[in-house]
């Protein structure tokens, strides 16, 4: 099993790290392979090493559908002129989004990545709050289906293809009709499932404890049959949000800002309220491992001052041991 880190590739990200020699020691002493690494086209670093990445998250807009579409109301309603559009999206076209993936994933093939991660969700600024759907989950699908499929076409297939789930209309892992529709639907031979334990978690505010969300995303993996065989990785963290999704959803706040940059960094501490990345604490969170056995385990975790993302890692890593012992 390879473990990894997420990890932004960005000058300014590594550093506190002081190089990315000196983080590779400290994932090295955690047993760690790598980082899963992302792509900051504003601040790419061209010192990092290959040999640091274990894994690559690709590039991703959460409201893209409608751009890909090429939806001009809504795109207008949503932004308020295409000069703002071209702004968000760096450019006005759709092949103006499709030439930045496949610029993408020109860079993590150009890093011998084993494995890449894909979104496959759709939500606006206003669906963060509102939590009302401007389209559904097959909608979604079927956009990323075509999407992704142009994006592949002759491209070798020397790494996995892993589709992640969301809580957002699109992939969920609700459904394994769903499941089934969009694996069967992606034409790349080695395409399988990143199962992002929070992310589920997210789909159910009723959840209190870490071992009710345990119960939970086991179900979920046990009615998939066997399509769980096609979950190949693993966004391992917990997000307990329903308290807060309860109280400051379902309506959008009456000050949010029309400017979409001001709204955009608004809503981001927002939508980290609910999606909390924190390290499981509960050594129950070993059976979800033990069901799956993946290929690949990322420890994506959440960092900011007072909670640094090693330490947080290493807590989890602890969790895990601690669940190893006791079974």
């Amino acid at each position: 099993m390879i473990q990894s880190v997420n990890f932004p590739i960005s000058s300014y990200c590594i550093k506190p790290y002081g190089s990315w020699d000196a983080l590779g020691e400290k994932l090295r002493a955690l047993g760690l392979d790598g980082i899963e690494g992302i792509v900051d086209p504003d601040d790419l670093d061209a010192a990092f090493p290959a040999s640091l990445l274990a894994g690559y998250h690709m590039v991703f807009y959460p409201d893209w559908l409608d751009f890909y579409r090429h939806s001009e109301p809504e795109l207008l309603r949503k932004f308020g002129s295409w000069e703002m559009i071209g702004k968000v999206y760096r450019g006005t076209r759709p092949e103006d989004l499709m030439r930045q993936f496949k610029d993408d994933l020109a860079f993590g093939l150009s890093m011998h990545t084993p494995y890449t991660v894909f979104h496959v969700s759709d939500v606006s600024l206003e669906e963060g709050y509102t939590y009302r759907w401007l389209h559904t989950n097959r909608e979604v699908l079927d956009g990323a289906i075509e999407f992704i499929n142009e994006l592949l076409r002759g491209v070798e297939p020397t790494f996995d293809f892993l589709v992640e789930n969301q809580w957002w209309p699109g992939f969920t892992f609700l459904d394994p009709a769903e499941t089934e529709y969009l694996l069967s639907g992606i034409e790349y031979p080695r395409t399988g499932i990143m199962l992002d334990t929070g992310h589920l978690m997210n789909t159910n505010p009723k959840l209190r404890t870490q071992a009710e969300g345990v119960g939970y995303i086991l179900d979920r993996i046990r009615a998939h049959g066997e399509l769980k065989d096609r979950v190949w990785g693993m966004h391992f963290h917990q997000s307990l949000s329903g308290e807060y999704v309860r109280r400051h959803t379902g309506r959008l706040p009456e000050d949010f800002p029309d400017d979409y940059f001001e709204a955009f960094f608004r809503e981001y501490p927002h939508i980290e309220s609910i999606d909390r990345h924190r390290p499981w604490t509960d050594p129950k969170c070993v059976r979800l491992l033990d069901e799956i056995r993946p290929r690949y385990l990322t420890h994506e975790l959440s960092s900011a001052p007072g909670r640094p993302l090693l330490t947080a890692v290493r807590r989890q890593l602890n969790t895990i041991r601690k669940g190893a012992a006791q079974v």
